[in-house]
């Protein structure tokens, strides 16, 4: 007999980059090498897996300022191990866009100076490639990592069916002064600041391609007239539900059906492309 074995799913943290910029509000956006097997050529915010060093919390929390393992869980829901996601979005911040939302002696890290640019840039290939970790890193140069002003808003969980999936945790950030993203390209080829209106009409003419959590986590963003607009609205939340879309097929090919849709019930009951084993 036929049993169906779901993919396993893998913990991980995207961050939203703000700044205010001349056309209003935009936010920082990479796009992923072609090559690449998870959602080659898409738009995507700087963010990916929670790794084993971003889950160690008691020893994280002496390098964190804003927040402790047992409050980002609260506001997470969950019991414990919220922390991680907190210092994954960081870490991922500052492998995949070179922005580390850090404070040095209480100021927010600037890398003004050619010589800091450089020690960190430095750095940042080693926290990518796992010679360094974050927590040696921070405590090496006496940092600790800003929670502050980071913003958990959404929670996607990627379809039953894939064979890559993840529980991701989303954020709003800050972008710091003295600090200028970039892409590191390799994994990621390109990169802009854009508004969430222009990220979205470009991706209706099919000139900025994004999957479904990125359009969905832009929208919000529509009505924001700066930062501070971005930073209140997610002050305002009270209560974040996870959001996991079903995969149908149907006679015209694949359906993506979000909760409540008429076929999503059916769809989440008969998911395609799951292993099995006999």
């Amino acid at each position: 007999m036929s049993v169906s074995v779901p993919f396993p799913v893998r913990k991980a943290a995207t961050v939203m980059l703000l700044r205010d910029g001349a056309e209003g509000l935009e936010v920082f956006m990479l796009r992923r090498n072609p090559k690449s097997v998870f959602v080659p050529g898409q738009f995507v915010f700087p963010g990916g897996a929670v790794d084993v060093s971003d889950s160690k919390e008691s020893s994280l929390e002496d390098i964190c300022v804003g927040l402790d393992d047992s409050k980002a869980s609260r506001l997470m829901s969950i019991e414990s191990g919220g922390l991680s996601y907190w210092v994954a979005a960081i870490r991922e911040c500052f492998e995949e866009a070179g922005v580390l939302l850090a404070r040095h002696e209480g100021d927010v890290m600037s890398f003004d100076e050619p010589e800091i640019y450089e020690r960190f840039e430095a750095y940042r290939s080693q926290v990518y490639d796992g010679s360094l970790n974050l927590r040696d890193m921070c405590r090496q140069e006496g940092l600790h990592l800003d929670l502050n002003d980071l913003r958990y808003v959404s929670h996607w969980i990627t379809p039953i069916g894939p064979p890559k999936r993840f529980d991701t945790r989303f954020f709003l950030a800050r972008s710091p002064e003295g600090q200028e993203p970039l892409h590191d390209g390799g994994e990621t080829v390109e990169s802009c600041w854009i508004t969430p209106q222009e990220a979205q009409r470009l991706h209706s003419e099919g000139k900025f391609e994004m999957i479904m959590p990125t359009v969905a986590n832009l929208e919000p963003l529509l009505t924001c007239s700066s930062v501070n607009d971005a930073m209140a609205w997610a002050e305002s939340l009270s209560e974040i539900p996870a959001i996991l879309p079903a995969i149908g097929i149907t006679e015209n090919g694949t359906e993506v059906y979000m909760p409540g849709e008429a076929g999503y019930e059916t769809a989440l009951a008969n998911p395609p492309g799951e292993g099995s084993t006999q």
